[in-house]
Parts: structure tokens; sequence; C-alpha cells
């Protein structure tokens, strides 16, 4: 078992994308076998690169006003809200809103997204 609080790992900054961080609240470095958890925050009126890769999200939104868009759909997302994002898919998360938006994301370990 491991507990942690999310306090306690270093957020670290996104290198293209200025205003984002993410936190690696589970990976491999935990010895998980299937899935890793990330805790990523946006600063207002910041946003990630839209982007695709083949492995899934899933994501549950903590605090704030975001969007996401998904192709050539967007959804506003708040607290409470998920969202599921197929593997293929073009993607971006946008901080809507005047608060940090705060959001937490699962995807499979590295090891598992090569094939």
């Amino acid at each position: 078992m491991i507990v942690k609080n999310y306090r306690d790992v270093r957020a670290q900054p996104m290198l293209k994308e200025p205003g984002v961080t993410v936190r690696w609240l589970v990976s491999e470095l935990d010895e998980a076998p299937g899935y890793a958890l990330r805790l990523y925050e946006i600063e207002p009126r910041r946003a990630t690169t839209a982007h695709t890769h083949y492995w899934e999200h899933q994501v549950f939104v903590l605090a704030g006003r975001g969007a996401v868009i998904v192709g050539d759909q967007e959804a506003l997302l708040g607290e409470g809200d998920m969202v599921y994002i197929p593997p293929g898919e073009r993607h971006q998360f946008i901080n809507r809103g005047e608060q940090l938006f705060r959001f937490l994301m699962a995807l499979p370990i590295p090891q598992n997204t090569t094939g």
C-alpha cells in the first residue's frame, strides 16, 4: 500500500505549456503495474497543447472551470465532472475560469503504451 498527500508530490511545470503543472501521484516509480494517476493544475487563461496518442485518458475534475476539446467538439467542465477520451482522439484542456483548474487523469503506465 502507498499513501501520499498530493501536496507532498512536486508539481512539475510542463515545459511547452506555460501555466500548466503536473504531479505524478502514482507512476511506475511506485511499481504500479498498469495505470498512472496524475494531477494537473492549469492557471487561468492557460491550456495544454492539443495532441493525440494511442492510449485513453480518464479525467475527473476536482476544482475550477475549464473545457476539453476532443476532435472538433468542446465541452465545458466543472467540479465533479468526468471525461473519457478514447485512444487516438486529438484533445486539449483549457482553463476557462478565474481560478486554478485542477483535475485527476488516469492513463496507462508508459511501458504499457508501446503497443
